[in-house]
């Protein structure tokens, strides 16, 4: 986190833990995390750097000049990285981004430090020196990684970064120095599982001693992605990311064609990021339960879409829909309803906004009337399980052999488990 100028000597394991102990006193919720990190002495590392098997490499340089309380605040800087899988979604994000070459890495590696350093220092850690900050950048605290990656680009002015390196840990690029998944001291995937879900619980047990940002990702911790999450974000990138989708023609770059047209300039098609409106289904059929796993099926949905939350809406609906919320944190949605299922409306409502959706993603356990036309956007259907005896509001309590039509042929539909 600051520019390492190696040199002889060995590494000072005893500051090393202490800073450790530090750190652990200052977040005791990230004690299991930060105990289950494995030093490496390394010489190749500018400071201190993390691989995805959760070793930590260290420079001894760096250590010996570097304080105590610093040293405590970039070892709960590095195990974030890990704990909120920065290298997997940097992955993900690449290969969904068609993003190459280490300058692309750098950007993601800013961009997870921008998501960490918001929160991560003071209350007993010290900011140590060099740790980049948003609003640096001129962008606003409380993002995700995703969402800074949409919002900057490598500029001059970032010329001081390039020395920046975290490690594979946080960008998913393997390094020279990394041991690689069959070296000593690595984590399995099974283990690496088991340490986030201890930390998430010592998070939820205590809430008011962690930030909001901690908070949320603990949350979401203890609902791990499912077979069927990844179909539905994969329904939903493929809706988003159709023929059509999210295009539009602009003057600001003319068309190639525009060469053999003299004295005419034809416009280019531009793409932009695509908007999703979610549609929920708050009716009297569907549990309590169901409502809290849409609002994470919603957060799943703004990450499947590049983590862009400005550009996912969200429609509660029961037999009528009356609002449109802007995603910008999902807990803040009112989740009103409890009456009978009519999210004809809730697609009317949804179309109707300006600018219209790109793609519409309904959460529902189904029993619904559907639009008897196709919405001129992409469909997904998130389907809940069915409850063989649940009725339609309205419906009488001798109709026990109703059963609810099924989504139309021309919606995706991923069954939610």
């Amino acid at each position: 986190m600051t520019t390492d100028v190696s040199g002889p000597g060995t590494l000072d394991l005893g500051k090393l833990f202490a800073a450790r102990l530090h750190a652990v006193r200052a977040r005791p919720y990230l004690a299991t995390a930060l105990f289950a990190l494995h030093p490496v002495e390394s010489r190749q590392v500018p400071t201190m750097a993390v691989d995805r098997h959760w070793r930590c490499y260290v420079s001894p340089a760096f250590v010996d000049r570097m304080p105590v309380e610093e040293l405590a605040g970039v070892w709960v800087h590095e195990v974030s990285h890990l704990l909120r899988d920065h290298h997997g979604r940097s992955d993900r994000f690449a290969r969904e981004h068609g993003l190459t070459g280490p300058g692309e890495r750098l950007r993601m590696n800013i961009a997870a430090d921008f998501e960490i350093n918001d929160d991560v220092f003071g209350d007993g850690l010290v900011h140590p020196e060099g740790a980049v900050q948003p609003g640096s950048a001129g962008l606003p605290q409380g993002l995700l990684m995703e969402e800074y990656l949409t919002r900057f680009k490598l500029a001059p002015n970032m010329m001081g970064l390039y020395w920046l390196d975290c490690g594979s840990g946080a960008d998913g690029l393997g390094r020279e120095w990394d041991l690689g998944p069959d070296g000593a001291h690595g984590l399995s995937e099974q283990e690496r599982d088991a340490v986030r879900f201890r930390v998430a619980q010592g998070i939820n047990g205590r809430p008011g001693h962690a930030p909001k940002g901690w908070r949320r990702w603990a949350e979401e911790a203890f609902h791990p992605p499912q077979p069927w999450r990844e179909l539905l974000g994969a329904a939903v990138r493929s809706a988003a990311s159709g023929g059509g989708v999210g295009e539009d023609y602009t003057y600001g770059r003319p068309s190639r064609r525009s060469a053999g047209l003299t004295g005419v300039v034809l416009p280019s098609l531009r793409r932009r990021p695509p908007r999703v409106s979610v549609v929920i289904d708050t009716s009297g059929s569907v549990s309590d339960a169901e409502l809290g796993s849409a609002l994470l099926e919603v957060a799943a949905i703004s990450r499947a879409v590049g983590g862009r939350r400005d550009l996912v809406t969200v429609v509660p609906c029961d037999a009528s829909a009356q609002f449109v919320h802007p995603l910008c944190s999902a807990e803040g949605i009112p989740l009103l309803g409890g009456g009978g299922t009519d999210l004809r409306t809730g697609f009317a409502k949804a179309l109707r906004a300006n600018p219209r959706p790109d793609a519409v993603v309904v959460l529902t356990d189904g029993q619904t009337p559907w639009p008897e036309t196709r919405p001129p956007c992409r469909t997904v259907v998130g389907l809940f399980p069915r409850q063989p005896t649940s009725r339609r509001w309205g419906e009488s309590e001798g109709d026990d052999d109703y059963v609810p039509d099924s989504p139309p042929d021309w919606a995706r539909v991923v069954h939610i488990e």
